[in-house]
C-alpha cells in the first residue's frame, strides 16, 4: 500500500450494518475495513449497493444500525464522542456543492476556520487564498457561486473543506452531478491531492480514477464487500463472478 502507515489504521470499520424498515433493506450488511493513512481507497459498486451508506458512516452522517467505527483510535460510534470535533478532521465532498449563496467564495471558504478553529480572518484568508491558487481559481475568491460553472464550484468544494487541515477527506460521488466537460477538472485537483499523500475515501463511477489514482479498490454489492484489491487485480483480473458483470457494464 503506497504510501500507508504500517501502524494502526486511520479508520477501523468492524460489522457495519444499516438496515432500513426493520431487517428488510440491507443497505449494509456487515461490512468490515482498515483504511491507512496515506491510501486512496476507492469504492465502486452499482446504484444502491450501499457505497455512499458506507462514506456517509465513517463520519455518522447515517447512523449504522449496529458494528463500530474507530477514527484515530476513537470510537466514533459512542455517544460520548463529540462527533463535531471529529468531523472537523474529516473533509467531505458531495454530490453537489453546498457552498452558501450569499456569500463569497472567499467568505465560504473561511467560515469554518474562523468558526470551528477560532482562526483570525488574516490567517484564514491567507490560507484560503493560498488553496485557491492551487487549483488556479485565486481571480474568484471575490465571485460568488452563482458566477461560477459546476467544475469550479466543486473545486471550490474541495478546498473549502482542505481549510479545516482535515486527516481524511470523504468524497461521495464528487463527479456525478457536473456536465461531463467539467469532470476532468474535478478530477486533476482529486489526483494532485491523493499525490500530496492525503488519506481518501472515494465513491465514484469514474473507472478511470479508480484505476490510475486508488491504491485500493472496493467493490461493494447489496451492502457486502466482494473485493478489496489493488486496482490492476481489479480491473484487469478480476476474479469475481459479480464484478465481472459489473465492470462488463461500466467499462
Amino acid at each position: 500500500m503506497s504510501g500507508s502507515d504500517p501502524g494502526k489504521p486511520v479508520i477501523q470499520v468492524k460489522d457495519l450494518k444499516k438496515y432500513y424498515n426493520g431487517t428488510d433493506i440491507k443497505a449494509l450488511d456487515g461490512v468490515s475495513m482498515d483504511i491507512y493513512k496515506g491510501e486512496v481507497v476507492v469504492i465502486i459498486g452499482p446504484s444502491g449497493s450501499g457505497k455512499s451508506t458506507f462514506l456517509r458512516s465513517l463520519n455518522l452522517l447515517e447512523r449504522p444500525t449496529s458494528g463500530t467505527i474507530l477514527f484515530e483510535g476513537q470510537d466514533i460510534t459512542s455517544p460520548k464522542t463529540d462527533i463535531n470535533k471529529l468531523r472537523q478532521k474529516m473533509g467531505m465532498v458531495f454530490q453537489h456543492f453546498n457552498l452558501f449563496p450569499h456569500m463569497t467564495i472567499l467568505d465560504n471558504m473561511t467560515l469554518g476556520p474562523r468558526k470551528l478553529l477560532s482562526m483570525t480572518k488574516p490567517s484564514a484568508e491567507a490560507k484560503a487564498k493560498e488553496l485557491l491558487k492551487k487549483v488556479a481559481l485565486e481571480d474568484r475568491a471575490n465571485a460568488y457561486p452563482s458566477q461560477l460553472s459546476g467544475g469550479q464550484k466543486q473545486r471550490i468544494a474541495i478546498v473549502r473543506a482542505l481549510c479545516m487541515s482535515p486527516d481524511v477527506m470523504l468524497f461521495d460521488e464528487p463527479t456525478s452531478a457536473l456536465d461531463p466537460e467539467m469532470v476532468g477538472e474535478v478530477l486533476d485537483v482529486m489526483k494532485v491531492l491523493a499525490r500530496s499523500g492525503m488519506t481518501m475515501v472515494v465513491v465514484t463511477h469514474e473507472m478511470g480514477f479508480a484505476r490510475e489514482v486508488g491504491t485500493r479498490v472496493v467493490f461493494i454489492d447489496q451492502g457486502k464487500i466482494l473485493v478489496s484489491d489493488t486496482p490492476d487485480k481489479v480491473f484487469e483480473n478480476p476474479d469475481n463472478e459479480r464484478l465481472k458483470t459489473f465492470l462488463a457494464k461500466v467499462l
